[in-house]
């Protein structure tokens, strides 16, 4: 309920996602206005059930006076059935600072998990994702915070995009294995010692060049590459856009250019992969885009469901346990 358009994507998204037999969905908000917008787009027989919430974290509101103060959001009840199992996943577009402090202390960590990592999906030259994590949930970190989170991001990848064995590597300023700051040289060489594929250090262009599809890095810098790489991509695609208004002559010409534009903005559109996923929560929940439409939000519960439904949270925390144990021994 907490972005500019709500609810309106969210229940077109929810609508989108039940016709298409994604998920039955729980939409969680003032009951009122659900039941209303649902009767308005004829969807009473979809399996869509309203959980009311009287009150809506904003996107104005700090993280942790919404979560004490707003005990009936949204946003709170929408994780209090996740956290009694009466929901599988949440999806939010709210908030994102409040939707992790709240997640984080709703639903707890997995076993084995110091500090939950959020995920982001990017595509690549390849035409295969590439997962980036952390990218927001913690800015100072450790090299063993840094060792989960390339554990995590490793089993979600692997189960998620059916990648038996994905390349795992470390967001430094250069391939080589001497470079970057104290963090990046430590974690270097505890990445080095896990049984997973780690290719070393690998820079700021490869998260698009697929060469790894796993990148791992601090929440700081994560952020701060997932924010210039958004930006990057709607100044190309409207660079784009008006290069093309403007040297197209013939109508032919003007209908293949606008099918290769519509090409090119779905494989990046981040609608097309729904949301992040907050990996080392104890339940699911995916962090979806403020200004997601209902395309992302039908991506987002679609990615929900295959994340509750193939046990990523217990493949996690297998193979922390099996990490620790080999260590150990």
């Amino acid at each position: 309920m907490g972005t500019d358009a709500a609810p309106l994507p969210e229940v077109d998204g929810a609508i989108q996602a039940a016709r298409n037999r994604l998920a039955e969905v729980l939409l969680v908000g003032p009951e009122d206005i659900l039941e209303q917008e649902l009767a308005r787009r004829g969807a009473a027989r979809l399996p869509i059930e309203i959980v009311h919430a009287s009150e809506t974290v904003t996107m104005e509101d700090a993280a942790a006076k919404a979560f004490r103060r707003k005990r009936d959001s949204s946003m709170r009840v929408a994780l209090r059935l996740v956290h009694a199992g009466q929901a599988d996943g949440m999806v939010s577009a709210g908030n994102t600072g409040a939707v992790m402090a709240a997640a984080k202390i709703t639903l707890g960590a997995l076993e084995g998990v110091d500090r939950p990592a959020l995920a982001a999906v990017f595509p690549t030259s390849k035409g295969k994702a590439a997962v980036l994590l952390d990218v927001g949930a913690n800015v100072d970190c450790k090299p063993h915070h840094l060792e989960q989170f390339a554990i995590m991001g490793e089993v979600y990848y692997r189960v998620i995009f059916g990648v038996e064995r994905p390349r795992v590597g470390l967001l430094s300023i250069g391939s080589e294995d001497h470079k970057g700051n104290e963090l990046t040289r430590e974690s270097f060489l505890q990445l080095k010692g896990l049984p997973l594929r780690f290719v070393g250090n690998v820079e700021g262009r490869d998260l698009y060049n697929g060469r790894v599809e796993v990148i791992v890095c601090d929440g700081f810098i994560g952020n701060v590459a997932l924010k210039i790489s958004e930006g990057l991509i709607e100044a190309v695609a409207a660079l784009l856009k008006e290069s093309l208004s403007s040297t197209l002559s013939s109508k032919v010409g003007a209908v293949l250019s606008r099918n290769a534009f519509r090409h090119f903005k779905k494989r990046v559109d981040y609608a097309e992969y729904g949301g992040a996923p907050l990996l080392g929560v104890r339940g699911v929940c995916l962090i979806a885009h403020g200004s997601s439409n209902a395309n992302a939000i039908k991506n987002a519960i679609r990615v929900a469901a295959e994340f509750a439904e193939r046990g990523v949270n217990g493949k996690i925390e297998r193979e922390l346990a099996h990490t620790v144990a080999t260590r150990n021994y």
